[in-house]
């Protein structure tokens, strides 16, 4: 009887070791899977659409925020930020749970978060030597790119009258929140905070693709060109654009243009929804029937 009641014991705990070995091999496989992410990008051949899986590690991924402000000289452009703010906060509280670095990068601002320790955390990051130089804007690279497919060179306004152009923003739209481990820049503060962190990937959001998003110093021209991975997040980003100027469409259609040159010449693009849930980003103003 002993005997038999020795062997249940060791048969019932072997299989209780192996439960419990089996319970934690799942659980870290879980929690591997949380920092994966799982993404579909579209990138364009000429005039060919093509969609490729894409997978991430989140602690090698940084997702930039660019030019969030809470107020633009246009009148337009600030009521499209107010609606995306909750959306890339969304996407940024995602991803910072997965273990990505979340980059705040609103432009001429930097003096209102000097005492802010994610301000703090960018500027402790060494400088690096690049073999390509780092550059404060990335102009068009005619070498590389057609000249842009719509026309901003009256600034982008579509108000009318268009707003009056100048400096309106102090600091990044209050609906983004800036969090504990998330850093603050404008510069290429980034690119060495990436280097340090050993970040490959990058996210890029915010506004807008025809100006900010391609040429400044943190975005994606400049990231590219420093052989980063990276992917646009179409559905939160939007243009400067006045439908009364070339090629004369809508102000969101134009916008689809411009993700298109960047697809075609710089970078694939995701939806935030593939990362965040829900469905893709899409403006009230836009009444476009769905594609």
């Amino acid at each position: 009887m002993a005997g038999e009641t020795r062997r249940k014991f060791l048969t019932t705990g072997a299989a209780g070791v192996a439960g419990v070995w089996l319970a934690g091999r799942a659980s870290g496989q879980d929690a591997a899977a949380s920092k994966t992410l799982q993404l579909s990008a579209r990138r364009r051949e000429g005039e060919k659409v093509i969609t490729e899986p894409v997978t991430l590690d989140a602690p090698q991924t940084a997702l930039v925020i660019c030019d969030m402000w809470d107020k633009h000289w246009c009148k337009s452009a600030t009521r499209r930020v107010g609606e995306l703010g909750p959306h890339v906060n969304d996407l940024a509280n995602v991803l910072r749970a997965k273990g990505a670095q979340i980059i705040h990068c609103p432009s001429d601002t930097m003096s209102y978060y000097k005492d802010h320790p994610g301000r703090k955390l960018a500027q402790a990051a060494p400088k690096v030597q690049t073999d390509i130089p780092l550059q404060n804007w990335c102009n068009l690279q005619t070498d590389r790119e057609s000249r842009l497919p719509i026309d901003d060179s009256d600034g982008g306004c579509p108000d009318d009258p268009q707003c009056k152009q100048g400096k309106a923003w102090s600091h990044q739209i209050d609906s983004i929140q800036i969090k504990d481990g998330d850093a603050i820049t404008d510069s290429a503060e980034a690119f060495y905070l990436m280097k340090q962190r050993g970040i490959k990937n990058v996210l890029v959001c915010g506004v807008h693709e025809n100006m900010c998003v391609l040429g400044r110093p943190f975005s994606v021209r400049q990231m590219v060109r420093q052989r980063q991975n990276v992917l646009l997040v179409r559905d939160l980003t939007d243009t400067m654009y006045n439908p009364r100027m070339k090629p004369y469409v809508d102000h969101f259609t134009g916008t689809d243009l411009m993700t298109a040159h960047i697809e075609r010449y710089w970078c694939p693009s995701i939806t935030h929804d593939q990362v965040a849930g829900g469905k893709p980003f899409k403006f009230s103003e836009d009444e476009r029937s769905e594609p």
